[in-house]
């Protein structure tokens, strides 16, 4: 993911925009610290469907693992396949 420093990313904003419609998110610095990334509607959508799809987290998937021979809990799936 290209870095751009603040200053630059304000002079060159449209270069920015664009890349990120083109599927390149674009990192932005703030005193050398990354402050944000700029990415396109469609891949912030995609992200926010994926946190929204409620999806157990690792720590749930082992936690429901049997730990003494005993069946495995199934844990619900999502209504339908995630665009990853």
């Amino acid at each position: 993911m290209p870095d751009w420093n603040l200053q630059d990313a304000k002079n060159r904003f449209s270069a920015v925009v664009t890349a990120a419609v083109n599927g390149s998110p674009q990192r932005v610095t703030k005193r050398g610290e990354p402050a944000v990334v700029v990415l396109s509607v469609e891949e912030y959508e995609r992200l926010r469907n994926f946190e929204r799809a409620n999806l157990p987290t690792m720590s749930e998937l082992l936690l429901a693992m049997p730990q003494d021979g005993g069946e495995f809990e199934r844990l619900p799936l999502p209504a339908r396949p995630l665009d990853l």
